[in-house]
Formats: structure tokens, C-alpha cells, sequence
């Protein structure tokens, strides 16, 4: 079997302000995801281990909400899901760089999209859910978790946030590099 990686566009000015705006709260999130958790599609996108799980750092977190991924170490956030081998996304840094890895979820082609917003957030997010009404094509600004995903991340200081990449291996694996501003040394 042949594998296929794909370059994905990195987006640098979010030209749809407050694409997420209405807050996916806990209570609200239990009621949707328990009444279609039946569904694998669904259970793939918000369940255990996902990078678009509101519960993948061990409480509720919204996604829509900004977090400092960067500043922890993926073993120790993620113990709670490692255990049970439920984990589908990772990271790391290193002196060149950070690197996040994750599992994209939904069937056949993904639509994934990377923005950075004004060099401080990297948002990704996709839709899982094709929708069958047209004149509804502003699902953003509703009930997103409905029809898509989102995980926004806080862009460490010391990234070069002008050169991140992303890439998208066999429709599947998602792979964001951000190199680190590289330090002028003089001799």
C-alpha cells in the first residue's frame, strides 16, 4: 500500500472573525454527545484520545478556547488516555521546533484547515458532517459541534509562526511543524 502525503495551505489572516463563536459548554456536549455516541463518526471526532475531544486533557476544556499545548509534556497530559491505549494525537519540541501529530477524524476526504490567527493561536478545523441544506452554509456561528471540529492551540513565543507547515498523511494523520525562531549568535 502505497502512502500519499499532502501539503495542506497554512492560512495567516483569518478573514472570518469569530468563525467559533458560540461556546460549547460541558452540560451542553454531554447531552450531544450521549445522544448520538452511537455514531462512529461522532465518536471518532469527540471521543477519548481525539485532538478535537473537549475532554482530552483529563476535564472539559472547549475547544474554542485557546491552550497552551506547548507548555506540557504529552506523557504526562495525556497519562489518563495512554494507559488504555486510546490516544491519537501527540507532540513535542524540540531545539528546532514543536511538532504536533494527530489522528484526523470523519470519513473519505478531509477538509482540514489551519489558520494562525495574528501569530499568537493556531487554530485546526475541519467539517464531519456534510450538510444537506445550502441556505444553512453559516454552520460556524450556531451549533459547530453539529457539523465540525475545532482545537485551538496558543502559539509558543519563541515560534516562528510565519513558516509553519502542515501536512496530511494518507487522508488520515495530520503533522503541523513549527519552527523556532532561530537565534542570532555573534562570535
Amino acid at each position: 500500500m502505497a502512502s500519499s502525503n499532502k501539503k495542506l495551505e497554512v492560512s495567516f489572516d483569518d478573514q472570518i472573525p469569530n468563525k467559533w463563536c458560540v461556546s460549547l459548554g460541558e452540560e451542553t456536549f454531554k447531552r450531544f454527545f450521549s445522544s448520538l455516541s452511537s455514531n462512529p463518526t461522532v465518536y471518532k471526532v469527540f471521543g477519548d484520545g481525539s485532538l478535537f475531544s473537549p475532554m482530552l486533557f483529563g476535564k472539559f476544556f472547549d475547544p474554542c478556547d485557546a491552550f497552551p499545548l506547548w507548555e506540557f509534556e504529552s506523557d504526562v497530559l495525556l497519562s489518563h488516555l495512554r494507559s488504555f491505549n486510546q490516544i491519537t494525537v501527540d507532540w513535542r519540541h524540540t531545539d528546532e521546533g514543536y511538532v504536533l501529530k494527530a489522528e484526523i477524524p470523519g470519513s473519505g476526504k478531509n477538509n482540514i484547515q489551519v489558520h494562525v490567527d495574528k501569530g499568537k493561536v493556531m487554530e485546526i478545523c475541519g467539517q464531519w458532517k456534510h450538510q444537506r441544506d445550502s441556505k444553512t452554509n453559516d454552520w460556524k456561528c450556531s451549533h459547530w459541534w453539529e457539523n465540525g471540529y475545532v482545537r485551538r492551540l496558543e502559539i509558543p513565543e519563541d515560534a516562528d509562526w510565519k513558516n509553519v507547515v502542515a501536512f496530511i498523511h494518507n487522508d488520515i494523520f495530520l503533522e503541523i511543524q513549527i519552527p523556532k525562531i532561530q537565534k542570532v549568535t555573534f562570535n
